[in-house]
């Protein structure tokens, strides 16, 4: 359980970080969670066909580099994340640890995105950086290799 708590304090340091005026400061970590939880009813409520909101691409973007980071500090290998969206919700998302690629999704409908509950959110984090630190050790002289 500690470790989906690290996760989630790993995505905390990524949303306030994207703050640089301090207009978070007031909020608490469950209220900054909060957006990251999304529903079934919710997401049915929620149009895929029309333009990705800046707040659901903030929200990806921090979740995703919250992955490299927690991926870094397990492994100790210096982690690039790169996120190609498009105006409809459709992408990729690629984290590279080196020259290894550690994590590679094609991302879809995007303007749903959103985990049933935290627990889910964090759940789902940690598998991602479990999957990509087992990747770093199991070919770590591509992962630390920074020419």
């Amino acid at each position: 359980m500690s470790e989906a708590k690290d996760f989630l304090r790993d995505l905390l340091d990524q949303v306030r970080a994207g703050d640089s005026y301090g207009q978070l400061d007031r909020f608490s970590d469950s209220q900054l969670l909060a957006p990251f939880v999304v529903t079934k009813e919710q997401r049915r409520t929620i149009a895929t066909n029309c333009d990705l909101d800046i707040a659901t691409a903030a929200r990806l973007r921090s979740f995703y580099q919250a992955v490299a980071a927690a991926t870094e500090k397990a492994t100790g290998a210096f982690t690039t994340t790169i996120l190609d969206l498009n105006s409809e919700g459709f992408g990729r998302v690629i984290i590279f640890a080196g020259r290894l690629v550690v994590l590679d999704n094609a991302l879809r409908d995007v303007q749903r995105f959103g985990f049933n509950s935290s627990e889910e959110l964090a759940a789902r984090g940690e598998a991602l950086v479990l999957g990509a630190s087992k990747l770093i050790e199991r070919w770590s002289e591509v992962a630390r290799d920074d020419s």
